[in-house]
């Protein structure tokens, strides 16, 4: 005969190759997954019950009975990736830079020193925005454990000044070189071989992002239609934001593309892989190869730049944009921004910022160095059948 559990102990099932949880009912019940058994996931429990006497009697938890950071932040790190966009990225980045340091603490026992010295210790490693991120990813999970009371405090929110200079982006538009003159795009592409100087064109006159540049297929491109429609991108085979986009081809870029498509019929890339093995290349790899073309044609400023692929291509095309004095939403999405504050960082480039010289917005041919055509368009808008991107 099989022995019931007693009432109010949780539920246990096997879901997937593991176990799961329910403790309590309604709005206040607690549910995870990922238990590798289920005395793992009985043990759990036996927690979460002593945890809502607690809290009933109004008593603090016991700090013996409460898991450690690595324990409480399995099962989390599973139900974030059922209600977030990046929950996957978020728990790679978990077991790669945050359990190492973290995991075996329990919640109290993160302070701000030890924050402190794991930033520091990082900014050899890793960029400031993904050390950013990762601070986000830290101070989300103490959200949680501060809901359930198993923290008093979460050490990654309202953190000093000097700790949060260390984590600052250091990709502001307004500080990041791009080229300034439209006979300097031009140039770029004349210097680099085929196909790398589509897959520029391309970044420097539709904004993609690198990784979307280079998994880009044929069917995703409708020269007739003129937009380009980026879903794929990046080591995780999606945009960033995982949401796809429509964006326009300019006059600059639609000659450029008919005159590839000749060429390279069929479903494929775009961007044939460079490659033997047919993989695609590394996203350092264009960088390298367009460094030494900047350095020849004097572009020294850009090319000393950290990631000089990014400031001459998708970071031209949106400063190009913003000086033409076309619109700040229909930049953002192009660009595929989360927040139009992004976006607006580029709003002190003002048309007419730079000296005479600079051209409108993409007003000429990469090819024959002729002005385009849409440089006779009203503002906002570029010539052919190209449908609004803002409805």
């Amino acid at each position: 005969m099989t022995r019931r559990r007693p009432k109010g102990s949780g539920t246990i099932r096997r879901e997937g190759g593991g176990y799961s949880l329910r403790v309590g009912r309604g709005p206040a019940a607690i549910y995870e997954s990922g238990f590798r058994s289920k005395a793992e996931a009985e043990a759990r429990a036996a927690i979460l019950r002593t945890e809502k006497i607690h809290r009933r009697l109004g008593v603090a938890a016991d700090p013996r009975f409460i898991p450690t950071l690595g324990e409480l932040a399995a099962p989390w790190l599973e139900r974030r990736k059922l209600t977030h966009a990046a929950g996957a990225e978020d728990g790679s980045r978990w077991r790669k830079h945050l359990a190492p340091a973290f995991g075996e603490l329990r919640p109290d026992q993160l302070d701000d020193a030890r924050l402190r010295a794991w930033i520091e210790a990082k900014r050899a490693e890793l960029a400031p925005g993904t050390l950013r991120v990762c601070v986000s990813v830290l101070s989300s999970l103490y959200e949680d454990l501060l809901e359930r009371r198993l923290a008093t405090r979460n050490p990654a929110r309202h953190l000093p000044k000097s700790i949060l200079r260390l984590v600052r982006p250091d990709h502001d538009p307004r500080t990041t070189p791009f080229l300034e003159r439209l006979e300097d795009v031009r140039a770029v592409y004349l210097a680099l071989r085929e196909p790398l100087s589509v897959a520029y064109a391309i970044g420097a006159l539709a904004g993609l992002r690198t990784g979307e540049v280079f998994a880009l297929r044929w069917p995703s491109v409708d020269l007739d239609g003129r937009r380009i429609l980026v879903s794929e991108g990046g080591s995780t085979g999606s945009t960033k934001d995982k949401d796809p986009r429509a964006v326009p081809i300019l006059d600059a870029l639609l000659p450029v593309l008919r005159a590839w498509r000749l060429r390279h019929p069929g479903a494929g890339l775009v961007i044939p892989s460079m490659r033997r093995d047919g993989r695609r290349i590394d996203k350092k790899t264009p960088g390298n190869k367009l460094r030494p073309v900047l350095v020849e044609l004097g572009l020294h400023r850009v090319a000393r730049y950290r990631d000089a692929w990014y400031a001459a291509t998708r970071h031209t095309f949106a400063s190009h944009w913003a000086m033409a004095g076309r619109p700040l939403r229909e930049l953002q999405k192009i660009l595929g921004h989360s927040s139009i504050a992004i976006t607006e960082r580029y709003a002190h480039l003002a048309p007419g910022y730079f000296a005479p010289g600079v051209h409108g917005a993409f007003d000429v041919d990469l090819r024959s160095g002729e002005p385009s055509i849409a440089q006779n368009m009203p503002d906002g808008q570029v010539s052919g059948p190209v449908r609004p991107l803002i409805h």
